[in-house]
């Protein structure tokens, strides 16, 4: 993208999220990625160098749980692999940009792809974490999450609590429902949105992919933030190519900086 190109794109690009009445932020493994985690698929991804999991990986959770947690507490090859790279990234800009996009009271809400707790890290508060937190625990039954430290794993598998229910990890696995009450909150976000930011994701899994499509159908502004060209950017207002690690700063300082004017 030609530099004057791409800065009359961050300009229109904060001109838009100033004139919404509500903002909502939709992110993905490209953010991830520039924390230095690697993405599930893709060229250096983790399921491209050692396979793809079962598609019935919830199936099999609930077949075998004192299994699954036994997998879980003594990780083996490629989730070993995931889970210390998880321990070792750091929020990058993109998320502390975000921070700071909420706290200009801009940013309602962000819906998250990613199970790594970056954006909670950083400092982002109003987070709907989609397909779950590698650091909670949930109850398969009334959905309370714990943290893991919480729970005693002396006699597998954990039970919860509050109701006696299964626990699991809270990262959604092959074959399971979206936990309903982030779901909600997911939908209830994006059907109030009148300006999306889809930052380091092509939006191509449901129901995730929905939620901008649903916001520019009712005219709605699509903001793109992506190294690349997606599927989604057909339907964007407005695309701005590059890293969202230095993008996002660049356009939440702009929004900053009019805000004050």
């Amino acid at each position: 993208m030609h530099p004057d190109a791409l800065n009359d794109a961050i300009e229109r690009a904060a001109e838009a999220i100033l004139a919404a009445r509500y903002v909502v932020a939709l992110t993905g493994a490209g953010m991830s990625v520039e924390s230095g985690i690697p993405p599930f698929r893709g060229p250096g991804g983790l399921w491209t160098r050692h396979g793809e999991p079962p598609m019935n990986g919830y199936q099999r959770f609930l077949a075998d749980p004192a299994k699954a947690w036994r997998e879980r507490l003594n990780p083996q090859g490629p989730m070993r692999e995931l889970w210390e790279t998880l321990q070792a990234a750091k929020p990058n800009p993109g998320h502390h940009a975000l921070v700071r996009l909420e706290e200009l009271g801009v940013l309602r809400c962000l819906i998250t792809q990613n199970i790594d707790n970056l954006h909670r890290e950083a400092g982002s508060r109003s987070v709907a974490e989609i397909h779950g937190n590698v650091l909670l625990v949930r109850c398969v039954e009334c959905v309370a999450r714990f943290a893991r430290e919480e729970i005693p794993v002396a006699e597998l598998p954990p039970r919860c609590p509050h109701c006696s229910g299964l626990l699991k990890s809270d990262t959604v696995s092959f074959g399971e429902p979206i936990p309903p009450d982030v779901l909600a909150q997911c939908f209830e976000a994006s059907e109030q949105c009148d300006c999306m930011l889809v930052a380091g994701t092509s939006a191509t899994v449901y129901p995730a992919a929905q939620f901008p499509l649903d916001v520019r159908e009712r005219g709605g502004q699509l903001i793109e933030v992506n190294l690349y060209e997606s599927e989604l950017t057909p339907y964007c207002t407005i695309s701005l190519r590059g890293s969202s690690a230095t993008l996002l700063p660049e356009l939440v300082s702009r929004v900053g900086a009019r805000r004050a004017s």
